[in-house]
């Protein structure tokens, strides 16, 4: 992606470095899906997870910034950036105003009106703050874990979490999540599914806009599909637990996540990626 020279966003709050209370025992791609969904809807993660140990991290003092995060800060902010300046114009244009969401940067724990987080959980949207929340590291982990490098894989992930920026704004998360204490569990996923797919079709409809701008280069759009594929519920069970249960999936299969993104990037229109009236994920 073409980011160097751009101007980044102000919607940056800097939590690195500062000291937390982070949950001990969840790890990586596990956490991602067991965590995200809850944080996402404005749940305390540590509820959830009140079986495991909390520990005190006081990492205050220890933590100083490599050359390696200070780029991928800057390159964050900038993404941030070109997000706002997308869904300012598609919200203009359906008579709508954007609100602009901030931008977290942290690491290894941090609190937020969802409650405590450790990094372990991958990045995540909070609708009770309407604040983004990214650890670094996790680019790292994107290329590690999940083999997708490239910064517009991380730029996709970004997106991602702007695009539940989006549906809150718009009432889709309240309108289309049902009541957790309601349903069953495998009704409630489904449910979910469809929201964290629809998320994909929204950094879809970005990228497409960044596209427009000549922001992308060759191999980006290669980047995010690997991006989405490598988070898909099946890849991360499979590799967890050696066997996928559909029943549990939260956030859609790899195929369905890089469907989802495709479509969104192919359209580039806000109002056609309804996942909620779609007969077939």
């Amino acid at each position: 992606m073409k980011w160097k020279g751009r101007q980044g966003s102000s919607n940056v709050e800097d939590k690195r470095g500062m000291s937390g209370k982070s949950m001990a025992g969840i790890g990586g791609g596990v956490g991602l899906v067991i965590v995200l969904i809850v944080t996402l809807l404005g749940g305390n993660p540590s509820e959830l997870l009140g079986s495991l140990n909390s520990t005190e991290s006081n990492n205050g003092s220890s933590y100083v910034e490599t050359d390696e995060e200070k780029e991928l800060a800057q390159f964050v902010s900038v993404v941030l950036a070109e997000t706002e300046q997308v869904w300012t114009e598609e919200f203009r244009k359906n008579g709508l105003e954007y609100r602009e969401p901030t931008l977290v940067l942290y690491s290894d724990s941090v609190e937020s009106a969802c409650g405590m987080a450790a990094s372990s959980v991958g990045p995540f949207y909070c609708p009770g703050d309407m604040k983004l929340y990214i650890d670094l590291s996790f680019y790292q982990e994107l290329k590690q874990e999940f083999q997708a490098p490239g910064d517009f894989a991380m730029a996709y992930v970004i997106a991602h979490e702007v695009g539940h920026h989006v549906q809150t704004l718009l009432g889709t998360t309240e309108k289309e999540m049902p009541d957790r204490s309601k349903v069953s569990e495998t009704e409630y996923n489904k449910h979910s599914v469809r929201l964290e797919l629809q998320a994909d079709y929204l950094a879809g409809v970005w990228a497409h806009h960044v596209q427009g701008e000549n922001l992308l280069e060759e191999g980006d759009l290669e980047e995010a599909l690997n991006a989405a594929s490598g988070v898909g519920d099946d890849r991360i069970q499979k590799k967890a637990q050696g066997y996928v249960v559909p029943d549990s999936f939260t956030h859609g299969t790899s195929e369905q996540r890089k469907r989802w993104f495709n479509k969104g990037f192919k359209s580039g229109d806000m109002n056609e990626g309804n996942t909620f009236k779609a007969n077939n994920l």
